[in-house]
């Protein structure tokens, strides 16, 4: 016959539940064990006489509290780490995207910031080509580069007036002992025609006006020209240049008519090659 004692032991062993079985029976195991123990408890408290406490919170006699664990085995702590490694994933995707997210706002940023720098440089250069452009600017420029043109070639001579060649020997010298680079413009004139006086003073004009070019004149007796070139042939001008007959023109008054002005043989020269705008290095 057992003993109060062992009565009281049994009892502490027997209302045990471990974690292990209620993982093995599930839910249905812990209520199982509840209902166990209240069994047991009515039989020990009519066996022994005692009135238990039948409070699943209150401890029993002795001092031991009824036990009902929860699924704290293996399983739960395998579905506790695979919880935490799926917010961990969570967590590192969250991040790569906000990453992401701030590397695209950048690269927009800096894109944008660079576009603007190239529209601003191209609507700079824009300006300076539309001003290059220009007609007073072109204008501008082409004097200067005729300015240096001349200088290069020898124009820094200066003349401004019309020679007289009072001989055969001066109109040799004159050109054959001038720069390579001047321009001789000789007019053979005979003093007995309009036409060669209204041609010498529109020369002395434009002596004064291209200062660079040789003008010189001579009449067509000391030049030694035959009396029927002398009818047919005046007023007459020979260019020469580097001891070169470049431009020979005989009876001006075919193309000048028989009253024209300085303007009118500036034109003609102009447009035959002799001579250079002055409009474009004055």
């Amino acid at each position: 016959m057992a003993t109060l004692e062992d009565k009281l032991l049994g009892e502490k062993l027997e209302y045990y539940c471990s974690s292990s079985e209620g993982e093995d029976n599930g839910d249905d195991g812990d209520g199982d064990c509840d209902d166990e123990q209240g069994a047991r408890g009515s039989k020990g408290s009519a066996s022994s006489g005692l009135t238990i406490n039948t409070d699943p919170n209150a401890a029993p006699p002795g001092g031991f509290r009824q036990q009902c664990s929860t699924n704290t085995g293996p399983k739960g702590v395998v579905q506790d780490w695979q919880r935490f490694k799926q917010l961990e994933a969570e967590r590192r995707e969250e991040t790569e995207r906000q990453r992401l997210a701030l590397a695209k706002k950048l690269s927009m940023t800096t894109t944008t910031s660079a576009e603007d720098e190239e529209r601003k440089r191209q609507e700079e250069l824009d300006a300076e080509f539309a001003e290059l452009m220009s007609e007073d600017f072109l204008h501008q420029y082409q004097k200067q580069r005729m300015a240096e043109m001349l200088r290069q070639t020898g124009h820094h001579q200066q003349f401004g007036k019309v020679l007289q060649l009072s001989t055969h020997e001066e109109f040799l010298s004159c050109v054959e002992e001038e720069n390579k680079h001047t321009t001789i413009i000789i007019h053979i004139y005979e003093r007995s025609q309009s036409a060669c006086a209204t041609l010498n003073s529109c020369l002395d004009t434009l002596a004064n006006d291209y200062p660079s070019i040789k003008f010189a004149k001579i009449c067509s007796s000391v030049a030694g020209m035959s009396r029927d070139f002398r009818t047919k042939g005046l007023p007459a001008l020979l260019v020469y240049k580097a001891q070169a007959l470049i431009g020979n023109f005989v009876r001006l008054t075919d193309d000048l008519s028989d009253d024209f002005f300085a303007s009118d043989v500036e034109s003609f020269l102009i447009e035959h090659g002799i001579i250079v705008d002055r409009a474009l290095y004055n």
